[in-house]
């Protein structure tokens, strides 16, 4: 069983599907040329790959787009762990280009496709309480660990969010909280200095990611399956034959 230490320059494949999982977190920005960054009500990634932003209907942002209905905007989306750890940002992801309301007779389609992938009470107040704007990319720029990749627009919209997008956050907080017997095994292939702490950081198709936090600051790294997973329904299975594994090397070490 081996680990992978450190960032290694993903595929354009694998960036865009980490483009789109990190388009899937919750936590965003956006900005308008000339004017402070505001927090919108919510923004999805529609499964044809459109970028959608609800914004409220008496918002600067609206007030902004009725001066001039095409300006151009940047969205910035940030990638948290869901467990408590020093430096808890994991990624972010920089959408920019051309910000409009989606037409009136294009809102109720367009409503339908964000609940599709991101369910919001404020969507039932589009055109009134809340305004439905359509971000048209013409710049994808992800940023995970030191390095970053820039992905094309048709790139992005083509990709699929990682199948365990959805669940991770439950399953990490579970183990982190639940169990430490786990943990230990998932961390028993990485050298680990005295004083020095393994916890999750992440979890996608293809394994699991351990942050190791010390004294003197971090090192993260990964902890693969045997193969990669095509759905969430995999992870016990695959989380049992990773474990008896690892098992199996501690013992032969």
């Amino acid at each position: 069983m081996t680990t992978c230490n450190g960032p290694q320059a993903p595929s354009v494949a694998a960036a865009a599907e980490r483009a789109r999982t990190v388009a899937t977190r919750a936590a965003a920005a956006l900005c308008l040329a000339g004017r402070d960054p505001s927090r919108p009500l919510a923004h999805a990634t529609t499964t044809a790959g459109q970028v959608l932003v609800l914004v409220p209907g008496d918002g600067e942002v609206t007030a902004a787009l009725d001066r001039a209905p095409d300006v151009s905007a940047l969205l910035m989306v940030s990638d948290r762990a869901p467990v408590p750890l020093r430096d808890p940002v994991r990624g972010t992801l920089w959408l920019s280009g051309w910000l409009t309301p989606v037409p009136e007779a294009e809102r109720r389609a367009a409503a339908v496709a964000f609940a599709e992938v991101r369910p919001e009470e404020a969507l039932l107040d589009v055109g009134g309480a809340a305004a439905l704007l359509r971000l048209d990319l013409a710049e994808v720029v992800l940023r995970e660990g030191p390095g970053c990749a820039e992905v094309s627009p048709a790139d992005y919209a083509a990709a699929r969010p990682d199948p365990l997008a959805g669940i991770e956050e439950r399953v990490l907080r579970h183990l982190d909280r639940d169990h430490p017997e786990v943990l230990a095994v998932l961390r028993s292939p990485v050298p680990v200095a005295a004083g020095e702490t393994a916890r999750p950081l992440g979890l996608d198709r293809f394994g699991y990611r351990l942050r190791i936090e010390g004294p003197g600051g971090h090192r993260d790294v990964r902890v693969p399956f045997a193969r990669p997973l095509t759905c969430a329904g995999q992870l016990n299975a695959a989380t049992s034959r990773l474990l008896c594994a690892l098992r199996a090397g501690s013992r032969e070490a």
